[in-house]
């Protein structure tokens, strides 16, 4: 009778699981260990689950990695520019850009990881969607900071490889940079040399 009890509950859990929690599995798998773990049968077992859950949402297995995939670039770039569209003033949305997603990349193995994977055609998709999302985000900051459209976006490009600078360094090496109110520090004077006109010449 308990066995049978527990057979229920496990066929509830089943029933219950989403797509999204497939993608979010397979998400956690790719920053362990790259698009080599995306495998249904491990995936399945850390869901509590069996195969016959995934292919009730996915056809194959590509077609849950480009899922994967556009719930990463939602969560990694999209939720996080929703979330500065009250703040009014550039400057302050911009710093608060840098010290969110700062943390935020050093949590998510997927900054680093899926670059290394770019040679497959989906991870290169959406790495150029989301590097033109963030850029073009960047460079509408500098513009409303009083910047050319083309300064703008050169200092979005410089912002952005230094963030990408920043989060290679908080996975590899995160002793080379400081810490708690010192790091808050540091990143304010990078963006605030970045938000310093060049002086005319």
């Amino acid at each position: 009778m308990v066995q049978r009890r527990e057979e229920v509950a496990r066929e509830s859990v089943r029933k219950r699981l989403t797509a999204q929690d497939w993608a979010d599995a397979a998400l956690s798998a790719m920053g362990q260990g790259g698009l080599a773990a995306v495998a249904i049968e491990p995936l399945a077992a850390r869901l509590g689950t069996t195969k016959g859950s995934f292919y009730w949402h996915f056809s194959n297995r590509e077609s849950l990695i480009e899922a994967a995939l556009d719930r990463w670039e939602e969560k990694s770039t999209e939720s996080i520019i929703a979330g500065l569209a009250s703040e009014p003033d550039p400057a302050t949305r911009l710093r608060r850009l840098f010290s969110e997603a700062s943390e935020r990349a050093a949590q998510d193995p997927l900054e680093v990881s899926l670059p290394a994977s770019v040679g497959h055609p989906r991870v290169a998709a959406v790495l150029h969607r989301v590097t033109e999302r963030r850029v073009g985000y960047l460079a509408q900051l500098f513009v409303e900071l009083g910047f050319t459209p083309d300064e703008a976006r050169r200092r979005a490009l410089l912002a952005y490889t230094g963030y990408l600078g920043h989060t290679q360094l908080a996975h590899a090496v995160p002793e080379t940079l400081p810490a708690g109110e010192d790091g808050r520090r540091y990143l304010d004077s990078v963006l605030d040399t970045l938000m310093t006109a060049a002086p005319h010449s």
